[in-house]
């Protein structure tokens, strides 16, 4: 099981109601299913993942996290995690307002593109440059969405949503990946 995984499984509190959106093969929701809660289902684009899913016995629904979240109610996980998606969305806003309305929490990671090794392209300044070819901030580009954990953090920030997490400005620099956890 990747390392990754193992961080987000332990932040799912025990016997909790989990979406996994984006679940790919199931490898992460099998991990929870069998050691945290058996309340999980997943979220998945591609129908081999999804076959994937079903054959490890897992309760999977095949859709577009961008158009088929809407047909949760609110509030109906107390969890729902999206791991390493986020930049391929077109809209990752919609996204986030989705996954903070249908879970009560949510677990995000994000590849960090302020990693020490990235940021000689970023010129050390942490965040995702804008100029006049790319006017937009990273989470309304038209473009993939590429981003730093800075900017995760500021965007949180400016949209009121409240990250349980801390050092975040060391892990800006030396982190490849960014684990929040995110609530209203």
């Amino acid at each position: 099981m990747k390392k990754e995984f193992n961080t987000i499984a332990n932040l799912v509190e025990k016997k909790s109601k989990v979406l996994d959106v984006g679940c790919g093969d199931g490898e992460l929701m099998k991990y929870i299913n069998e050691n945290i809660t058996n309340d999980i289902r997943g979220l998945e684009i591609s129908k081999s993942n999804v076959q994937k899913c079903v054959a490890k016995g897992l309760t999977v629904i095949e859709g577009d996290a961008e158009k088929d979240l809407k047909q949760f109610p609110n509030s109906s996980f107390d969890y729902v995690i999206l791991s390493q998606t986020l930049q391929a969305f077109l809209d990752p806003e919609n996204v986030i307002s989705e996954l903070l309305r249908v879970g009560k929490k949510a677990i995000v990671t994000i590849p960090n593109f302020g990693y020490w090794k990235v940021r000689i392209h970023l010129l050390f300044k942490g965040t995702m440059p804008i100029t006049k070819d790319l006017p937009n901030e990273w989470y309304n580009t038209p473009n993939l969405h590429m981003c730093t954990i800075k900017d995760f953090v500021n965007y949180c920030n400016k949209k009121n949503i409240k990250i349980n997490s801390k050092n975040l400005s060391y892990k800006n620099l030396f982190s490849q990946l960014g684990i929040f956890v995110i609530e209203k």
